[in-house]
């Protein structure tokens, strides 16, 4: 099963290093923090194997992304300043997030509340 979604025509960090931009093959922008990058990430280590065991991560506003790198023709591996580097961002993960930030964002800050986090550390 492969990724459906095309490469984005370019993939650009802020220089404060705290968001990611991709321009879009049709010249459309997504623009993600740092942050929601780093607690939604797809990584096993967040995400879990199952639903049941997804990690609700607090404490990572302040969080950078200290590298990008290329995963084939597919997605990037996002490298954040915390250590975090396991999670492999496809193109269609990064479209759904895109789709989907309101209410992903909006389940995070519930988990949040609901764990008694916070998003500083």
């Amino acid at each position: 099963m492969g990724d459906t979604r095309a490469a984005p025509r370019e993939i650009r960090v802020s220089k404060d290093r705290r968001t990611l931009t991709l321009t879009l093959a049709d010249g459309a922008i997504d623009s993600f923090s740092a942050e929601m990058l780093r607690v939604l990430s797809p990584s096993a280590e967040v995400q879990g194997h199952s639903p049941e065991q997804r990690v609700t991560v607090g404490g990572k506003r302040d969080v950078a992304i200290a590298d990008i790198r290329p995963v084939g023709h597919y997605a990037i591996r996002v490298v954040f300043d915390d250590g975090h580097d396991t999670g492999i961002f496809s193109w269609t993960y990064l479209g759904d997030l895109g789709r989907e930030r309101d209410h992903r964002w909006q389940v995070y800050l519930d988990e949040l509340k609901a764990k008694g986090l916070r998003r500083e550390r």
